[in-house]
């Protein structure tokens, strides 16, 4: 059945878990969907764990379409949600609409995720108001890094905490259908997906939220530049990788491959032609 914002706020009422990886291309977003996920957010992560950038302030919004496109071809039944990269909505409320349109149009996406609470509740009721679903982001936002001093847990006293559910509360009211939580007190995320009827997505959020995402070369152990402290590794497939590369290097030089069985076979009168 196909993944939508009805289908994910019902999950909510039920208390069904909703989840959320990020995917940036169109080989693993089949086997994603195949297996299940929820929803496939095209982070704008990828200037990281794809384009090898420091954050994610370098990424465009012709990266972000190039990825969305792909993954959207791949996802059957998964929601694909596009973040929107950094100044492509913060600018003005025309760019924010026009930006998150073209992330549908060329893009393909179901929905567009930005970062930000009160302040971007203008831009999420006017990309709502042009029928397009919002997935707002808050607590710790990582196109803030410059302002936050670095990838810094937020809400951990009272002034901070009572702003982040303040955001939640204003961004729900703006029209988003979803909301991720990223880098708050366990604590404070309950509080939050208590507190409203959208759900909540978290990461490094702890377990009361309504859904989970990560990034899925973290949770595979593929990204090893640094590991956040809320990522599980549910399998080592960079080792498995690694393996893989050095048996295909070893056997290309000891030439036992391409054996036989990968080769194809001409006849010998050709080749007697050939000859002639």
């Amino acid at each position: 059945m196909k993944n939508t914002i009805l289908t994910m706020k019902k999950q909510k009422e039920s208390g069904e878990k909703i989840a959320m990886l990020t995917c940036y291309d169109y080989s693993m977003a089949k086997l994603m969907d195949e297996a299940g996920i929820n929803v496939l957010l095209i982070g704008d992560s990828l200037g990281q764990v794809m384009l090898g950038l420091e954050d994610t302030l370098a990424v465009t919004m012709e990266d972000m379409i190039h990825h969305t496109k792909a993954v959207a071809r791949g996802a059957k039944d998964a929601f694909v949600l596009a973040d929107m990269p950094f100044l492509s909505y913060q600018t003005s409320i025309y760019d924010a609409v026009v930006n998150a349109g073209r992330l549908v149009k060329e893009g393909h996406a179901n929905g567009v995720k930005l970062e930000g609470g009160a302040d971007v509740c203008e831009q999420i009721s006017a990309i709502v108001k042009a029928q397009i679903p919002v997935c707002a982001h808050i607590g710790l936002t990582p196109q803030s890094v410059n302002a936050f001093g670095g990838f810094k847990v937020q809400g951990k006293n009272i002034e901070t905490a009572r702003k982040i559910l303040d955001d939640a509360k204003r961004i729900e009211d703006a029209g988003a259908s979803l909301v991720v939580l990223e880098g708050i007190p366990a604590l404070l995320a309950e509080k939050i997906t208590k507190s409203l009827s959208i759900p909540t997505i978290g990461i490094g959020a702890g377990s009361s939220c309504d859904g989970q995402v990560l990034v899925y070369q973290d949770m595979l152990g593929m990204f090893s530049d640094y590991t956040p402290k809320f990522v599980k590794k549910f399998a080592d497939v960079g080792s498995i990788m690694k393996g893989a590369f050095k048996d295909y290097i070893e056997e290309i030089r000891n030439g036992s491959f391409p054996a036989e069985e990968h080769t194809y076979t001409i006849k010998k009168e050709v080749m007697e032609e050939l000859e002639k």
